[in-house]
């Protein structure tokens, strides 16, 4: 009975990863500004959006929060991340940025079982650490210095990991516009704080990447949600994996970044660490 839900949610996330990865670009394109001048007007452009989906939303229950501890804390989550990834994206080569980013799903695993109870096998416990040495393969520390940048990239993707943990242990309860509503209200107005402090003028075609973001994100917020209300965090969470073909894509004839081999040899551990928890986890649903 679960089979057409789960595979209805994987498709979700295997869009919303596609989408989430042109609003990469456009962040990465929009670099030269601070995080918090990037976030406040690519969700002021959303605020629409969001008032649109509340207008329409017709699903029962209130505004207020059923787990507001929970939602507060991924609020704050979800903030400090935003600006960790903007910032990772907007001064590191895609492809390493990337390379940091595809070990939330490695991470999820962890603190899934830490968080909600969901059993975590020596085999996929060996494949995550396989994974983090994936990392330290296509990061080649030793050869090229690590950045305090790499770093803010990391505590990016250990908080996305913890957003999407308690994703799953909210979404069965809350309604899915209170899930994009309440965080993309705590980083504008974060940002509209900071904004003061930062802001330089920018021309309107780069407000106009702003806008697209918006729409990118907000595409990609309901579309994650709805596939974490119908599928595992085990299920949804490698789909994260196909960002890696539009990353090769972008760097290459877009950045005009190269992708060396040694990031592609540590790609390949990490996707394969994910691939194979994945399996795992559908061969054991299977028995």
């Amino acid at each position: 009975m679960k089979q057409p839900s789960n595979l209805i949610g994987a498709m979700l996330a295997l869009a919303a990863m596609a989408v989430y990865a042109a609003n990469d670009n456009l962040i990465k394109f929009l670099g030269m500004y601070n995080p918090f001048q990037i976030m406040f007007f690519s969700i002021a452009a959303t605020m629409p959006l969001l008032l649109a989906h509340m207008a329409l939303d017709r699903e029962v229950g209130t505004y207020r929060p059923i787990m507001p501890k929970w939602m507060a804390l991924r609020c704050a989550v979800t903030l400090v991340n935003s600006v960790c990834v903007v910032y990772a994206f907007g001064n590191l080569p895609l492809a390493q940025t990337y390379a940091i980013l595809f070990t939330v799903p490695l991470m999820i695993t962890l603190l899934a079982a830490w968080l909600l109870g969901e059993p975590i096998s020596l085999p996929r416990g060996l494949a995550v650490f396989a994974g983090f040495a994936g990392v330290l393969i296509a990061l080649q520390p030793g050869r090229d210095p690590l950045t305090w940048v790499h770093f803010v990239a990391v505590v990016g993707a250990v908080l996305a990991a913890l957003s999407f943990v308690i994703l799953r242990k909210t979404a069965q309860v809350e309604r899915a516009a209170l899930n994009i509503i309440y965080p993309s209200l705590t980083q504008l107005a974060a940002a509209a704080i900071v904004l003061p402090f930062v802001y330089q003028p920018m021309p309107m075609t780069h407000i106009g990447l702003t806008w697209a973001m918006a729409v990118c994100g907000y595409a990609g917020s309901v579309m994650i949600i709805e596939a974490y209300r119908m599928a595992p965090v085990i299920i949804v969470s490698p789909m994260q994996y196909s960002q890696i073909f539009w990353a090769a894509l972008t760097s290459a004839f877009i950045f005009n970044e190269a992708v060396s081999p040694a990031t592609w040899a540590g790609l390949a551990v990490i996707v394969g660490a994910g691939l194979y928890i994945l399996n795992s986890s559908r061969e054991k649903g299977a028995a």
